[in-house]
């Protein structure tokens, strides 16, 4: 009798204990990632995440590009430069994005790129739901997601868009960007799985890139963060998780955390970073006075809890010449439906759908089309009735954007019969702006595996939104048979 009651007195603690660890795994370790029934797991696709071939993007490249005019020109009579901004923008904003939050995923780069986005009233508040690329992938979402069903940009001046663009900061010495999204499609007992994370997952990091937008260093786990040499020490630790990661992808932007100083001293030390950003103690960034390439320049940004305020600046600065503008370059943590809408905003006034003034890129490309723009080399010939431009850009460390514009002033495309380049420009587009011809040139090694990539997606998927990304990254290619081709198989005009 008394082993029987010690065997119930055993069993009874036993359950005890396991109905307290499964209660206990909803809430403990990193939010949004305990998954507390397997249900719905069956019908899970399996998530692959794409990585651009980094390793192989080319590193310096000379061009020839061939007009071929309808009558001889005057050679001396057409000036070749790289205007301050591309496409011929008028003014410039730049977006960094602290403490590699979640929010920079499925709040900001969703609202940009046309996908569901959380609802995010309070960033941190309990009611806030998140989702990953895991989940998006499998349409496993919130309850609480909306769509502006339409993506926010610019143009290139030539009739294609360019979407908006921000950096993204990343901590990659913490294991919780390698946290597992729990994906449990049909499950709507809990929603445990979509509570913040601590941090961007890689699979984030990786999904944004793929759309243009930019990394930065931010904080790094040394041991003293006022110790100039145990930050340096960190920052190549992170440069190598990252490279790792990131398939050959290296970060050349810093982004002050805090207001610690001791970042920049480290940052002007690392000679890998090559631009950096800050709240104080920084130079305030006017594009079209920009007198060199801005290596290890730190630019002045600001923080707004309301970007309403910011509509104000932008309205301010844009009563003043091109010549006299301020770039308005922002830094915020977490975004919520303030930060969306105002995207939206700067989208239905100045973008795309507004008067198409604006380029908002990452401050990673605009620090490489700047380099370019003052390194890179451009001569001019005829050839009987072609002119022909040899076009090189240099060589740069971690350098992601190979493209520039190039401005032919004093020339119209009403007297151009044709434009062919070698085979290593893989992006083109010309159009005339206001002062004669101009022309947008990529030299992206992958640019046509990049854009097959999101055609197979869509043709997999057949969502709106991947027909909307595969026609977006297929008319970034220059006229050839397979663009025709890839633009056949996504149905678009």
């Amino acid at each position: 009798m008394k082993l029987l009651n010690l065997f119930l007195l055993l069993f009874i603690s036993v359950f005890i204990c396991s109905s307290c660890v499964k209660e206990r795994s909803l809430y403990n370790g990193e939010q949004g990632t305990d998954n507390p029934d397997d249900k719905g797991n069956s019908n899970n696709k399996t998530y692959t995440p794409y990585v651009y071939n980094y390793n192989t993007e080319v590193s310096g490249a000379t061009a020839e590009i061939s007009i071929e005019l309808d009558e001889l020109i005057d050679l001396d009579k057409v000036e070749v430069s790289i205007p301050p901004l591309k496409y011929n923008k008028s003014w410039l904003l730049l977006l960094t994005q602290d403490d590699c939050k979640q929010a920079a995923y499925c709040s900001t780069w969703a609202a940009i790129n046309g996908k569901p986005i959380a609802f995010l009233d309070t960033v941190g508040a309990t009611r806030d739901l998140y989702y990953d690329a895991k989940h998006l992938y499998n349409g496993d979402l919130p309850p609480n997601t909306y769509e502006y069903k339409k993506t926010l940009g610019s143009s290139d001046g030539a009739g294609n868009e360019v979407r908006f663009a921000f950096t993204t900061t990343l901590y990659p010495e913490s294991e919780k960007m390698d946290v597992e999204s729990n994906v449990n499609n049909g499950f709507t007992d809990n929603y445990y799985r979509f509570y913040m994370k601590s941090l961007l997952v890689w699979d984030n990091v990786k999904e944004m890139l793929a759309y243009g937008n930019g990394i930065a260093f931010h904080d790094v786990a040394a041991t003293d963060v006022n110790n100039e040499s145990d930050i340096l020490s960190h920052l190549s630790i992170c440069q190598s998780l990252i490279k790792d990661r990131l398939s050959g992808r290296g970060c050349k932007v810093l982004a002050e955390p805090n207001g610690n100083k001791t970042y920049l001293a480290a940052g002007k030390a690392y000679d890998q970073i090559q631009i950096m950003t800050a709240q104080a103690g920084a130079t305030k960034l006017y594009p079209f006075q920009v007198t060199d390439d801005l290596h290890k320049k730190i630019i002045e940004r600001w923080f707004y809890n309301d970007p309403n305020d910011i509509k104000d600046i932008v309205k301010q600065q844009l009563r003043l010449p091109k010549e006299e503008r301020l770039a308005i370059c922002l830094g915020v943590h977490g975004t919520s439906l303030y930060w969306t809408e105002f995207l939206l905003w700067l989208n239905n006034m100045y973008g795309k759908d507004g008067d198409d003034s604006l380029w908002f890129p990452s401050l990673e490309e605009y620090y490489e089309y700047n380099y370019y723009r003052f390194h890179s080399t451009i001569s001019k010939k005829m050839e009987g009735n072609t002119l022909k431009l040899t076009v090189t850009l240099p060589t740069g460390q971690n350098m992601y954007y190979p493209s520039v514009t190039i401005n032919l002033k004093g020339l119209s495309k009403n007297k151009v019969k044709n434009i062919t380049s070698t085979d290593n420009v893989t992006g083109f587009s010309s159009a005339d702006y206001e002062e004669g011809l101009m022309m947008n040139l990529d030299f992206r090694k992958n640019l046509v595996e990049h854009a097959t990539h999101f055609v197979l997606k869509y043709e997999e998927t057949k969502k709106v939104s991947d027909q909307r990304d595969a026609r977006y990254f297929v008319n970034m290619l220059k006229e050839s048979a397979i663009k025709t081709q890839l633009l056949e198989r996504i149905g678009a005009n």
